[in-house]
């Protein structure tokens, strides 16, 4: 994301591994947390909100200094990223340039470009990453998937030039006068070459690439083709990512590697048993059924909640990300729905009343004539007008006594 960035004096010792794993001692893990001024326990919020604040602060086009806008944007990069936080809180900045390594793409040398002690990155500042969206089902990550997309970028035609008005430094000196015998001096990016130090003229390319969505993908998670993105003077070409956009399904909801899925179901399936078909994400056929004499309850208080019955399929979930032979849970979510009013003869609730059993209800026979009874029938509520029933109230201001000098007070109330 920032490419070129000068992290010279933050690394400490020689070699290419942490020094941990050199035996050189304890490695600094608290030089960027001190760039942007937060603790090492800081939240991802506080992180960010001193981001936001420093780099206003010191940003090029407000007179800041480019090489400390850098390193501000460069520690945000780090911490705001929850991987590769923990990464550089065991090894430090080594550790992060060790890990990059590893992964094949070189990301963290590309990022951090003198981590070995004083030596300097070798070669051109990467441009800055394409990001473009993908959007897959659930069936796509359950089962993977292969697409093949066209994207288009820029190409540089011809020779570079470098600036002149900038001298290559992709910024320029303004001099404003303030007041009398006062000159303020401003940087600011070259206008000439949109701050990028040289010139030259670049033409769209069109190219297919084959994009593999691997199972067990995040929502968020990135493809990358490093190199593919856009040619910029004087810099490496930056990368191409695909970010994918896991749109939402009619059955289930996602949350890691396990699914959720709501089943609705009669009264009588709730209390008799029931079995149903589900068509999973791969276009198997599940037959789910409850245990005998199983009731399905419906939502029941525990602890003040609301807590819904539900029940799991241990291994049906989604394939894990890296390791798809381990799978996720399916969770299944029972509504009950009960009869509608009515629907039952007094012979068939005298039945339902012998089978059930348990408390029945007080049989209470209504006299209209006893004095001191009458009948309540129940409507229909909605418990968010709890609290708003009776007559408007009336401010009690509006009856104060007159004043201490006798006049009379009228106060009208404002609805």
């Amino acid at each position: 994301m920032f490419g070129g960035i000068p992290f010279e004096h933050f690394a400490q010792g020689g070699g290419g591994m942490p020094r941990s794993a050199r035996g050189g001692g304890d490695v600094d893990t608290t030089k960027l947390y001190e760039t942007l001024g937060v603790e090492k326990d800081a939240t991802k919020a506080q992180i960010r909100k001193a981001y936001l604040k420093l780099s206003k602060t010191h940003h090029p086009d407000k007179g800041g200094d480019s090489h400390k806008f850098k390193e501000i944007s460069s520690a945000y990069e780090v911490l705001s990223d929850e991987d590769k936080r923990k990464t550089y809180d065991k090894y430090g900045l080594e550790g992060l340039s060790d890990e990059g390594g590893r992964g094949g793409g070189g990301g963290m040398e590309d990022l951090f470009p003198g981590m070995f002690g004083s030596r300097k990155r070798s070669g051109p500042a990467k441009g800055k990453a394409t990001n473009y969206p993908l959007k897959v089902s659930l069936e796509d990550i359950y089962k993977g998937k292969t697409a093949k997309l066209a994207v288009q970028r820029d190409v540089i035609v011809g020779d570079v030039k470098e600036c002149s008005d900038c001298n290559g430094q992709g910024v320029v000196m303004i001099h404003r006068q303030i007041g009398p015998g006062m000159i303020q001096q401003m940087q600011k990016h070259c206008d000439t070459c949109g701050g990028e130090g040289h010139i030259a003229k670049t033409k769209k390319e069109r190219e297919v690439l084959e994009v593999h969505v691997e199972r067990g993908m995040n929502d968020g998670s990135k493809v990358t083709f490093r190199g593919k993105g856009n040619e910029k003077p004087g810099m490496e070409p930056g990368d191409i990512n695909f970010v994918v956009d896991v749109k939402p399904h009619d059955t289930f909801k996602r949350k890691g590697a396990d699914l959720l899925m709501t089943k609705e179901v009669s009264l009588c399936q709730a209390l008799c048993g029931l079995s149903f078909e589900l068509k999973h994400l791969d276009d198997r056929k599940l037959i789910i059924k409850t245990s005998s004499g199983e009731i399905i309850r419906p939502e029941q208080s525990s602890k003040g909640q609301m807590e819904p019955y539900v029940k799991k399929i241990s291994g049906e979930g989604l394939p894990s990300l890296g390791n798809p032979f381990v799978k996720g849970d399916l969770y299944i979510l029972f509504r009950v729905r009960f009869p509608a009013h009515g629907q039952f003869s007094n012979d068939q609730i005298k039945t339902l009343k012998s089978i059930l059993g348990g408390p029945q209800d007080e049989n209470v026979e209504y006299d209209e004539t006893e004095e001191n009874m009458e009948l309540a029938t129940m409507d229909k509520a909605d418990l968010r007008h709890f609290g708003k029933g009776g007559a408007a109230s009336v401010d009690s201001r509006a009856y104060d006594s007159d004043d201490e000098e006798g006049g009379e007070q009228v106060q009208c109330q404002q609805s």
